[in-house]
């Protein structure tokens, strides 16, 4: 089977990865518009046991991966300008382009070697492949040029989010939020390797149009959120990479496959970056697919169809959980009219995911402090 996978990112370089490793004569080819160098943003997140996936299957990869992840125990709140630590919910971090050059280093090892500056333009090109992988992201040609075939759907937030990064070391994720003459604003940020971090500043409608961001350029943008979030930067200045403002896309398709070609990654579904799952999701779409096209080597139509079926189930619960968190932070600034441990307790149980209970085992030094507060 000749196989094309359009994209290079963490899906598309997985996959070729799995299905080389399983099968050394399998005819693969990867097409990636960018360098090898390229990427956008700064930092991934993931939840602490997120990479757990990876180390009974595939203990190779979790072993190269593992060691540049910066990690940590616990999430940071601050609001009105009070600190509110809720203890036991970890997450590690990667850097963007260290976790690229990894998993370029892991298809490497099996043969795969992607074809950079390489932009698949009509899927014509493509006719000569039996199978037509999309890794190709949220602007996916491969969804597109199938819209009705896939069932395909792209909505927009209403929030808007730049994505910069600092020399600012945090020892947690934090989030800051901060009411202010312009509006509402939040920062998510993180460090992802020794002196560097991720810092997403995100703000809702209102304040992009009363703080005049529809008409600023990309360095005043940066400057005004450096003066916005002053206290939090600490002095340090923000760093640009193709940081413009966005409207997080809802990716959802009722299909996940049409004739040959197939689905995964953020060109089949997104989940909000508020939950740290993204790349996860991607590379377990990878593990999916590689399962169904090994259990049915020579019936293409039943391994699409297997790989749905599978992963499906799955997939939709996690979205729900992130779509559940996107529309609280779509109404962040009426959130915070909370005082400031109710709106942490708001807060960590916005995607619907976990209750009181569940929250007193994992986070009980945040409970007793809530409770404390409620009792006094």
């Amino acid at each position: 089977m000749r196989i094309a996978i359009v994209g290079a990112g963490p899906a598309g370089l997985y996959l070729s990865y799995l299905i080389k490793r399983r099968s050394r004569v399998a005819d693969i080819a990867v097409f990636e518009q960018n360098p090898a160098d390229a990427t956008f943003g700064f930092g991934v997140v993931f939840s602490d046991r997120a990479l757990e996936f990876l180390r009974d299957d595939d203990q190779a990869t979790y072993a190269a991966i593992v060691p540049h992840m910066e990690s940590w125990s616990d999430i940071t709140l601050v609001h009105c300008g009070e600190r509110i630590v809720i203890d036991g919910v970890g997450f590690a971090a990667i850097g963007r382009l260290r976790l690229l050059q990894l998993l370029q280093a892991r298809a490497r090892s099996v043969g795969i070697e992607p074809v950079y500056r390489r932009t698949v333009k009509d899927l014509d090109e493509l006719d000569d492949f039996d199978l037509v992988v999309a890794a190709d992201g949220v602007n996916s040609l491969v969804r597109r040029s199938h819209a009705r075939d896939f069932g395909a759907s792209v909505n927009y937030l209403s929030n808007r989010f730049a994505w910069f990064g600092t020399a600012k070391r945090f020892e947690t994720l934090t989030q800051t939020f901060i009411k202010g003459e312009f509006g509402h604003f939040n920062a998510h940020h993180y460090r992802y390797e020794r002196g560097l971090s991720t810092f997403i500043v995100e703000v809702d409608a209102a304040t992009f149009e009363r703080a005049g961001f529809t008409t600023m350029g990309e360095a005043d943008t940066r400057a005004l959120c450096e003066f916005v979030f002053a206290d939090a930067l600490d002095g340090h200045p923000l760093i640009s990479n193709n940081s413009i403002w966005r409207q997080f896309p809802l990716v959802h398709n009722a299909r996940w496959s049409h004739d040959n070609r197939v689905l995964l990654g953020d060109a089949l579904h997104t989940a909000h970056f508020s939950i740290g799952s993204g790349t996860r999701l991607a590379m377990e779409d990878a593990i999916a697919l590689d399962k169904a096209l090994a259990a049915h080597p020579r019936d293409l139509k039943t391994a699409l169809s297997a790989y749905e079926t599978a992963r499906r189930p799955i997939l939709e619960k996690l979205v729900a959980g992130a779509n559940g968190s996107a529309q609280w932070y779509e109404h962040f600034a009426e959130q915070m009219k909370l005082a400031p441990v109710d709106f942490a307790m708001s807060y960590i149980t916005r995607s619907g995911r976990i209750d009181l209970e569940r929250l007193r085992k994992l986070s009980p030094q945040f409970v007793t402090r809530y409770e404390h507060e409620h009792t006094v």
